[in-house]
């Protein structure tokens, strides 16, 4: 009976690139297996983008109350949360920033920073975070429960596309509601500081209010609504995405809702980080 050489025996000379190529083929498949999970999120989106356009000219349309549902779902029934994550921000962002601010005699100044700090970044980055966990991780469970039961499977044979009746969407919900969401979140966020700012630094509330309207411009809040729409359209993505890749029963369904949640989160701080290096690029 042959036994395997005892890695000591095996020369240092060897060792060294037996492991670098190890490493290095590791890397090389990491690499291969995200490039094509992103070529298959956006041939997906791209898919859900096709089955829209092909809806406003022809007969296969999108079902206005599947985008309905899904509107209430992923929007409307979100709003409580988003409501109270954001008003908690706006006061912890006050109670923070309030004793550098007061060292510099600049109390005030901390409705310039929360307005600036809710409607360019926190306003749409917590609450998409909060929608991925909420209606994300949903997505995916429902589309991965359908795929197991094998009702894909039966919308194909009836000649239906599971891309315009299932994914586009979810898609248009979630990208017309985050933004909507983010509106929310800004006035949510504003209004926490303000209460903050008027019950426990003493600043008046019409100094508060003037602050903020005077330091907000349309590029704040139109920068914001932006990348609303982006997170919307990624959370929606990668959820379709992970749930229609479900393999191996209930065990694969939570697998996709947990994967759905990590790399949502993952690709809206990234994109984030994006789209602020482009505006401050910019000027905006």
């Amino acid at each position: 009976m042959s036994t395997a050489p005892n890695s000591k025996a095996v020369p240092l000379w060897r060792r060294v690139p037996m492991r670098v190529g190890r490493v290095t083929a590791a890397q090389i498949d990491f690499v291969g297996s995200t490039v094509a999970y992103v070529g298959g999120v956006t041939r997906l989106v791209f898919g859900a983008i096709h089955r829209l356009a092909l809806s406003l000219v022809s007969r296969k349309r999108v079902s206005r109350r599947s985008l309905t549902q899904q509107m209430v779902r992923v929007g409307v029934r979100s709003i409580p949360i988003i409501m109270l994550v954001q008003f908690f921000i706006g006061i912890i962002l006050a109670l923070n920033l309030a004793p550098t601010l007061d060292a510099y005699g600049q109390l005030e100044s901390v409705a310039d920073v929360v307005a600036i700090a809710v409607f360019r970044e926190l306003g749409p980055l917590i609450s998409a975070i909060v929608l991925c966990g909420f209606a994300g991780a949903s997505i995916a469970a429902e589309i991965g429960t359908m795929v197991e039961a094998e009702e894909l499977k039966a919308m194909r044979a009836l000649a239906l596309d599971p891309v315009r009746f299932l994914v586009a969407p979810r898609i248009v919900a979630a990208t017309v509601m985050m933004v909507g969401l983010a509106v929310l979140a800004d006035v949510v966020g504003t209004f926490g500081g303000l209460c903050t700012a008027v019950g426990v630094l003493g600043v008046s509330a019409q100094t508060y209010i003037d602050r903020t309207r005077a330091i907000l411009t349309n590029t704040d809040y139109f920068t914001g609504l932006v990348k609303a729409a982006v997170f919307g359209l990624l959370i929606a993505s990668l959820a379709c995405y992970e749930g229609l890749r479900v393999r191996g029963g209930a065990e694969g369904v939570g697998r996709a809702t947990t994967a759905t949640v990590v790399k949502s989160i993952v690709s809206l701080i990234g994109a984030d980080c994006i789209f602020t290096a482009i505006f401050y690029r910019l000027g905006w």
